[in-house]
């Protein structure tokens, strides 16, 4: 281990870089948590902000810590966790995420950190880094999360449809309005319950690896709020472009479909988070808009669009790997 009275000044520095990216994550991703409620004109996006930041900071009440956990010691052998490789990860995913931001691409600032962790671990001692237990659960979670969004957004508007056959149109829009400021709720716990907690798992390790937290990884107090400070304080300045293609470029969304989508990403993120498993925000409450869309029409999605999401789902985990083993090469050289 490093002499800690050296790497305290590195250390700060690679913590102010992480919560840099937690900032980013809540830019980035603040349109899974209001592209909905905005698109449907419930609230104005400043006012939607800053319910969802509200929320997001208040997460870890409601959560325990396994996501924090899986990042720290389940993707990556923490063994051999070094300042120079967490530069590199966090590097790969805050620049691939800058990329999709500026495009309005809605990738997953998840899985670039992952895909970050994986690249510099490659570029450092090759593929015995990889905790491949932790890495499966995480990339059939790409798969899944979007595919239960998905599926619970469906079922959630065919049940609600029923229930609801006898009203008018007026008193099913005035109900889900008011229900919509729930279903936001519970998805902005959602995504600050998992998604904040990934950059919680990064300084824990990091803090771990240099001996200060003793023997036995945890995550400090002190982590986990400024953590979620610092993804409330993201999701307050917005991701303007990635709401409009969330909100209204997949499908155009009503109270009630949006009440569905949000209700349906959020048990999903619920579920992904007391089992531990790093989801992206991003891909599940894409699933269930678009489960919400394909309810009313096949048609009423627009697949080309949806298609396109998805290959930028696929390639940020090796994108972020790459930018990540590149960084991890330059600091080495300089190191």
């Amino acid at each position: 281990m490093m002499d800690a009275t050296l790497a305290l000044p590195l250390l700060v520095g690679l913590i102010g870089i992480a919560l840099f990216f937690d900032f980013l994550n809540g830019l980035h991703d603040a349109a899974n948590s209001i592209a909905t409620i905005v698109s449907t004109r419930v609230l104005r996006p400043q006012f939607a902000v800053a319910w969802a930041a509200f929320f997001n900071f208040i997460a870890f009440l409601f959560f325990g810590l396994h996501v924090a956990e899986t990042l720290g010691t389940g993707i990556i052998d923490p063994a051999i966790v070094s300042p120079q490789l967490i530069f590199a990860a966090l590097m790969g995913a805050i620049i691939w995420n800058i990329v999709t931001w500026l495009f309005g691409i809605p990738s997953s600032s998840s899985h670039a950190l992952v895909g970050g962790l994986v690249g510099a671990g490659l570029a450092k001692v090759g593929f015995s880094a990889i905790v491949f237990s932790g890495l499966f659960k995480t990339v059939g979670a790409i798969f899944l999360s979007p595919a239960i969004g998905f599926f619970l957004a469906l079922l959630l508007v065919l049940t609600v449809s029923w229930l609801f056959v006898r009203q008018t149109p007026f008193a099913v829009d005035s109900t889900f309005r008011v229900m919509q400021f729930i279903s936001a709720s519970l998805y902005s716990l959602g995504h600050g319950g998992n998604d904040a907690q990934k950059t919680m798992g990064i300084i824990a390790v990091l803090l771990f690896s240099q001996g200060y937290l003793g023997s036995d990884f945890h995550v400090p107090f002190w982590v986990v709020i400024s953590c979620q400070a610092a993804m409330a304080l993201g999701t307050l300045f917005g991701g303007w472009r990635i709401v409009h293609t969330m909100g209204s470029k997949i499908t155009r969304l009503n109270p009630m479909q949006g009440f569905c989508a949000e209700t349906g990403g959020a048990l999903t993120l619920f579920g992904a988070t007391w089992l531990g498993i790093p989801v992206s925000t991003t891909h599940t409450i894409t699933g269930a808009i678009v489960g919400v869309g394909a309810a009313r029409r096949i048609s009423a999605v627009r697949w080309g669009l949806a298609g396109n999401i998805v290959i930028a789902w696929i390639v940020t985990m090796p994108a972020a790997a790459l930018i990540s083993a590149t960084f991890y090469a330059i600091a080495s050289f300089m190191g």
